[in-house]
């Protein structure tokens, strides 16, 4: 049985070390290293009424029809788990991106997470967003290679009130860029 070593920057482990050492007792883990705002593929992306928003070019070559792009998302407050409705909608990409007009394509998935709350733990619960929609895709059948889990927490929030707090609590589904490129 092989072994392989991954490298994550330092900055990945002091972040890990501050959320461990300040955890209050939540469990984290696997937090993936954090995307700044120029390498994520500039992507105009809607939320779909759940707590995912979809990028526009994915919503069209996957056919998907979105409820209310005004529609918030719904995470709630300090959760991660997925609404029923973004199951469904997950679904349609799974199978976009496995036997449709996406296959072979990979996907960003960015969680994210309002500003309320320490930064260290947003951008760990922002990962553990998109962990759970990458676990749910692969579970669906789309490769885990495909799927690049990242997160950015509270650091695009823009909510000053619940409504607006809800909108920052969501994982952007998007092309990524080496998908485009034809990696």
């Amino acid at each position: 049985m092989t072994h392989r070593i991954v490298h994550r920057p330092l900055g990945c482990v002091v972040v890990a070390s501050l959320v461990a050492a300040c955890g209050g007792g939540r469990s984290r883990s696997n937090v993936p290293p954090t995307t700044t705002e120029s390498e994520l593929t500039s992507a105009v992306v809607h939320p779909t009424g759940g707590s995912l928003g979809v990028s526009d070019e994915i919503a069209r070559m996957c056919n998907l029809q979105l409820p209310d792009l005004t529609s918030a998302p719904k995470y709630d407050f300090d959760k991660s788990d997925l609404q029923p409705g973004d199951r469904a909608t997950l679904t349609k990409i799974a199978e976009c991106l496995t036997t449709g007009a996406l296959k072979g394509r990979s996907v960003q998935l960015i969680g994210r997470a309002d500003a309320r709350g320490e930064s260290n733990y947003n951008m760990v619960l922002g990962a553990q967003r998109a962990g759970g929609v990458a676990d749910y895709l692969a579970h669906l059948g789309v490769a885990r290679a495909r799927l690049d889990v990242t997160s950015r927490g509270e650091l695009d929030a823009r909510g000053v009130d619940e409504a607006g707090w809800q909108d920052d609590r969501r994982v952007d589904i998007v092309l990524a860029k080496s998908s485009a490129a034809g990696k």
